[in-house]
Formats: C-alpha cells, structure tokens, sequence
C-alpha cells in the first residue's frame, strides 16, 4: 500500500475509532441485531430506528478491535437516511470490495468504507472489517423472513 493511501485508511480508522458518531444506546431502535466474531472476540449490537421502509437512525455498542468498531461506524454513516434496499445494496458491494471483486464505481459508491479496501490483503482483519456489515445482512435477512 502506497504511504499516501495508508494514511488516509488510517486517519479514516483512527477518527472513526476514537470519535464514533454512532456508538451510543439507540432506545426508539426499531431493529436490533448481535454480531459475534469468534476469532477474536468482537461483539456488537447493531440497532436501527427504521420509518417507512427508511432507516432514519442506527447505533451499535459493543467492544472490539479498532477495525470492527470503526468499520461498524462508517457503515452507520452510510447507510443512515437509506432505504432497506440501499441499505442492503451498499453491504453486499461493501463485502465483494473485502473479496476484491467490486468494481471501482462500487467502491466510490461506500465513501469512507472504502478506505477499508485494503482490508482485503491482511486476512487476520477481514472478519473485524465486516462484523457490523454481516450483522446489518443478517437482521435485514431476518426482517424479511
């Protein structure tokens, strides 16, 4: 990774790390969605307040590496203000960028998720990268049985 990029991913990291936006309760939380990763030990739970097919509001709490917990705040970010469908459009391109299979045009469409491209060449840190994106899948899987 060239030293320019590096440190734009970890500036990205670092605020979203230290300065979360959306780590906090969520009590109007309409959804709510626990997220394990086993390997190292990152737990979140994920909540979204969703009016009209439209979530208006997320959160998540949990504990984890620098990574997951960051990872978990630009997906919020993102997707707060989206439709479900978006929402779930934005996830799946977010994971194929992870597998390196998303198209340049994808990985512009993530924003500030896709300073996490790289994640893709340091296997150890992909399942921290995709925790809250994985939970977002599955509590959007569940909701629609």
């Amino acid at each position: 990774m060239e030293n320019s990029k590096r440190s734009f991913y970890n500036a990205i990291l670092t605020e979203h790390n230290l300065y979360p936006a959306h780590k906090h309760d969520l009590p109007e939380a309409t959804m709510e969605k626990d997220g394990v990763n086993p390997s190292c030990g990152d737990v979140i739970r994920l909540k979204l307040e969703i009016e009209n097919g439209i979530i208006v509001n997320g959160s998540f709490v949990g504990d984890g590496c620098a990574i997951s917990q960051a990872s978990a705040d630009i997906m919020l970010d993102l997707i707060i203000g989206k439709s479900l469908e978006e929402a779930e459009r934005l996830s799946q391109s977010f994971l194929r960028m992870i597998r390196g299979e998303a198209s340049q045009e994808e990985i512009g469409s993530l924003e500030e998720a896709g300073a996490l491209t790289d994640v893709a060449h340091m296997p150890a840190r992909v399942k921290c990268a995709v925790l809250g994106w994985h939970t977002l899948q599955q509590m959007l899987h569940d909701a629609h049985g």
